[in-house]
């Protein structure tokens, strides 16, 4: 195939997750139900700790931070393929699959970086409660939140800046319903080994080093309450990090079960479909964890609706 300089190349096509065209309308109902309840339930969240005041605390700070960024992570990827089921156009310009995957990556790695930062916030309240104030202060809190916001940006700007410099094949189609960046980089016609470098390297040095802060913060944590004596301790201490254990376990589950199932499988599209759950599912689920497991939000929420 002859390669096509970068600057001319004019559009992908997303073959999104089936080719049946019976099976469009189903998708569009299912993923737009999916979105709003999306959205809905994390603006839920965000205006609830906002109106409340007894939930200006730091957990709840990171925690309406990472409900924006579900929103924000989820408004990357969803609109455009229901616009293209609507519209019955698969295609996307260059430029827009460009920051499609630019943004993707920001807010993906914006959410780990935030659950690691929670980890950390439930980290010094369990296990330095007399200190917890003054460590978890709010030149800290907005510290740590730079702190995430940088590391991302860095990140998700270095690959989107790789991904410039290849140039691709007449043969543009990404068997995803986005622009993913390991399925963009397939496409090019020039050396990729520089890319792949890039992206394993980011992915042991940031993906691994969060969740390394992670379990480090939980073994902690578990240890800290195995030390406390009574039942009833054990559990208070235990159901204030039980909801953002649950999203951690949730993120990184269907993270690495995606990883394993496009390692094992050679299927693009069979890949395209267990992403939906990291890409959709995961955010859409983390209001529902939050406000189930969690009495303020419950209340704060009440007061809302009351």
């Amino acid at each position: 195939m002859e390669p096509e300089n970068k600057t001319s190349v004019p559009e992908f096509i997303l073959l999104g997750l089936s080719k049946e065209a019976e099976l469009q309308p189903l998708l569009f109902g299912l993923f737009l139900s999916m979105y709003l309840v999306t959205f809905a339930g994390n603006l839920l969240i965000i205006v609830a700790i906002i109106r409340d005041s007894r939930l200006h605390t730091p957990m709840y700070f990171f925690l309406s931070n990472l409900s924006l960024t579900d929103i924000c992570f989820t408004s990357t990827t969803v609109p455009k393929m229901l616009l293209n089921i609507q519209m019955q156009n698969k295609m996307i310009t260059y430029e827009g699959c460009i920051m499609q995957m630019y943004f993707f990556m920001l807010f993906g790695a914006l959410d780990y970086y935030l659950l690691t930062v929670m980890a950390y916030d439930r980290f010094v309240a369990i296990c330095h409660p007399l200190h917890y104030t003054v460590i978890m202060n709010h030149k800290v809190c907005g510290l740590l939140l730079l702190l995430s916001w940088v590391l991302t940006l860095l990140d998700s700007l270095v690959h989107g800046l790789m991904v410039l410099r290849l140039s691709f094949c007449t043969e543009l189609e990404i068997p995803h319903f986005f622009c993913e960046l390991n399925q963009v980089v397939q496409l090019a016609c020039s050396d990729t080994f520089l890319n792949y470098l890039v992206m394993y390297f980011a992915t042991v040095l940031l993906g691994v080093i969060s969740l390394i802060g992670i379990l480090f913060s939980y073994i902690k944590i578990v240890s800290s309450i195995l030390r406390i004596s009574s039942a009833g301790g054990k559990y208070k201490a235990f159901s204030t990090c039980g909801s953002h254990l649950s999203v951690v376990c949730l993120f990184y589950g269907t993270g690495f079960g995606v990883y394993l199932s496009s390692a094992a499988s050679q299927n693009s599209r069979a890949s395209a479909i267990a992403s939906v759950m990291y890409t959709v599912v995961t955010p859409m689920l983390n209001p529902f964890i939050y406000s189930l497991r969690n009495k303020d939000i419950k209340q704060a929420l009440r007061k809302i609706f009351s």
